[in-house]
């Protein structure tokens, strides 16, 4: 893993700014490096700060010069289908292993071109210098796991994994992009803007997730160079080989994720995603003779758990149970005691550089990286994106469309034994079902409605910024997380950049900070392909949701885990609690931000004062899933960021 930098001087007859890119470099360096080295050429400068994670990786030059063949690469990567790519560029077998991902890259790119990056599977942000062409490519990866972000003028364009070292580098003015910003208040999930190449800093754009670019006589032209498609049906004959196929391709995924040197990690809830991931890492390093170790968080030991019975504050009974089946696992209950959301929103805003809406599990889920960093983990594998890919499967919307179809039978089946499944009568999934297939023929019930949170933008703001006709328009192209009918909404998460590119600056800029790379096996390209192709009454069955991972994981995960549809866990549950004793200080700051008037012209200040007035000074536990609660969080997260560009006289 490496963060990279790279100059291109537009006029053929200036050279390169050397001293610029070593001020890029510079401002790298509060980040943990094995190596750091420059090469530069005529109008060109390349740099590259290394943390050696793979084998290959140790003491690989970095950027990495082939003159019989004219290019230059600096590469963030790690690549996945390293065996395939040997055999399509015909590599000698006693070179294989020991190969490094940068110079794998640079030879799939002498051979097919700029069409390469179409032939990577991984995580991967390169720059490649083609001094025969006169020519600077480079891509990203299909779902922006690795950030690259650019500052272009009329002299020069300047390329980083991070964004500060191209503010500071070039004096660029940190000016704040306002319609990033409209697009973000303006959707309460995890999402960036509608305009895929756009940062929150005016002159500050990305390489969007699967894009490539390049640079040739001073022009720079983008294009995306891979996309998830609608693949076929797969149609097999029996249930049995559905899984048997699953458990190849995933097997295959998780493998490819655990190329290290150093010791795997991997967190681990009381769930099916996570315990999938774990399940399958286990078995192939215990043939390695290495141990996997979990991290899981758990709450405060002081905390009173104020959930339903069919909730989980604390998972840890079933994570035991997983670990404890699966074997060869060295598992971490972390509590994280003393910490909230509202004490690392700083160093995540600086760690990020842009705002966030995972505000309520932030603390958590940095003080996994801290343990996995100090504990020599070198990758820490997650089942994120788990839900929309191996363990998807909405009953509700699969029965509602044997509802519409007239599958009488089968439907009243399926209900049956999913009710004695979930312990839930008959009549009330019938109702969901009903509703969900002819929405207009229910009367709007408050107690079955689904409550949405509030929107953080001034809505004068969004309409100077038009911001809802973009995002409408962005709704109704295909591929959108916006979509209702969840059978039509399952490829939404991986073709929608607009999502991806969060994850992706999440991932990088956590891995960079703490010298660890964080793989997810559920976002492995082969591994979606081959769940967008599974059939939905292979993911639908006997009464199961997620069936298909359910019967995968047959001798992986205990029943307990497997098969249980009646108790689910909730993420970090105690936050509110962990927040009680500075809660007049959240309160408090949320009022200071509603009286500023820079902040207010983009913030709908009304809706925050209302929401303070829900939740008033003495904060209750169960606050924890309570919309105004966390509505307030992320405004506060929010209006910090925002803030500076004032502060700072970038007004």
């Amino acid at each position: 893993m490496s963060a990279i930098a790279a100059i291109y001087q537009k006029d053929s007859k200036a050279p390169v700014s050397v001293e610029a890119g070593l001020r890029l470099m510079q401002a790298l360096k509060k980040y943990p490096a094995d190596a750091v080295d420059t090469w530069h050429d005529g109008r060109v400068f390349l740099g590259c700060h290394a943390q050696w994670i793979t084998p290959e990786s140790v003491g690989q030059p970095q950027p990495f010069h082939a003159a019989e063949l004219g290019l230059t690469i600096t590469a963030d990567a790690m690549i996945d289908n390293r065996p395939y790519l040997w055999e399509q560029l015909l590599i000698d077998r006693e070179r294989r292993t020991s190969m490094p991902d940068s110079e794998l890259i640079m030879l799939a790119y002498a051979k097919w071109g700029e069409e390469a990056p179409r032939y990577l599977i991984g995580d991967y942000a390169f720059i490649i210098w083609d001094q025969r062409k006169s020519e600077l490519f480079g891509a990203t990866d299909l779902f922006g796991s690795r950030t690259l972000y650019i500052h272009s003028d009329a002299q020069q364009s300047s390329f980083c994994t991070t964004i500060a070292p191209l503010l500071a580098a070039h004096h660029v003015e940190k000016k704040l992009n306002e319609s990033w910003l409209a697009d973000y208040l303006a959707v309460a999930i995890v999402h960036e803007s509608s305009d895929l190449f756009a940062t929150p800093y005016e002159h500050i754009r990305q390489v969007p997730p699967g894009h490539a670019f390049r640079i040739m006589d001073g022009q720079l032209d983008f294009w995306q160079h891979s996309k998830i498609e609608p693949p076929e049906q797969l149609r097999l004959k029996r249930r049995e080989e559905y899984t048997e196929a699953f458990q190849e391709v995933f097997q295959e995924a998780v493998n490819a994720r655990m190329r290290t040197f150093r010791k795997v990690g991997a967190t681990l809830s009381g769930g099916l995603d996570s315990g999938s991931v774990v399940s399958f890492a286990a078995k192939s390093l215990q043939a390695q003779q290495k141990q996997l170790h979990t991290f899981s968080y758990v709450p405060e030991p002081d905390f009173q758990d104020w959930t339903s019975r069919r909730h989980m504050a604390d998972e840890r009974p079933f994570i035991q149970e997983t670990v404890g089946f699966v074997g060869n696992i060295a598992d971490q209950y972390l509590d994280m005691q003393g910490r909230s959301p509202l004490s690392e929103a700083d160093e995540w805003l600086e760690m990020l550089e842009i705002p966030f809406k995972f505000v309520e599990n932030s603390f958590w889920i940095k003080g996994v990286y801290e343990q996995s960093h100090q504990q020599g983990m070198g990758i820490l594998l997650t089942g994120a994106m788990g839900n929309h890919s191996i363990s998807w499967g909405p009953a509700i919307d699969y029965y509602s469309l044997l509802l519409k179809r007239l599958q009488w039978l089968r439907l009243y089946r399926e209900v049956t034994m999913f009710g004695k499944r979930k312990a839930v009568g008959r009549k009330r999934i019938m109702y969901y079902v009903g509703k969900n297939a002819y929405p207009k023929l229910f009367p709007q019930d408050q107690d079955h409605g689904e409550q949405e949170m509030p929107l953080m933008i001034n809505p004068a703001f969004a309409k100077r910024m038009n911001v809802f006709a973009r995002l409408k328009e962005r709704q109704a192209g295909a591929g959108s997380v916006f979509e209702k009918d969840a059978l039509k909404a399952q490829p939404g998460p991986f073709q929608d950049m607009a999502m991806t590119n969060m994850s992706g600056t999440q991932r990088t800029k956590l891995s960079l900070n703490y010298a660890l790379w964080e793989r997810d096996p559920t976002s492995d390209p082969r591994v979606v392909k081959f769940c967008l192709s599974v059939p939905i009454e292979q993911y639908v069955h006997d009464g199961y949701d997620r069936a298909l991972i359910r019967e995968s994981t047959a001798s992986y995960l205990p029943d307990q885990i497997r098969l249980n549809q009646r108790v689910r866990g909730i993420q970090a549950a105690d936050w509110v609690h962990r927040m009680t004793p500075v809660w007049s200080t959240f309160v408090e700051e949320l009022r200071h931000y509603c009286e500023d008037p820079y902040l207010a012209q983009f913030f709908n200040v009304e809706q925050m004062k209302a929401s303070l007035e829900q939740v008033g000074l003495a904060p209750k536990p169960e606050y924890a899933v309570d919309l105004n609660s966390r509505y307030l969080l992320h405004c506060l997260v929010a209006c910090r960021f925002v803030q500076q560009f004032h502060l700072k006289g970038g007004e």
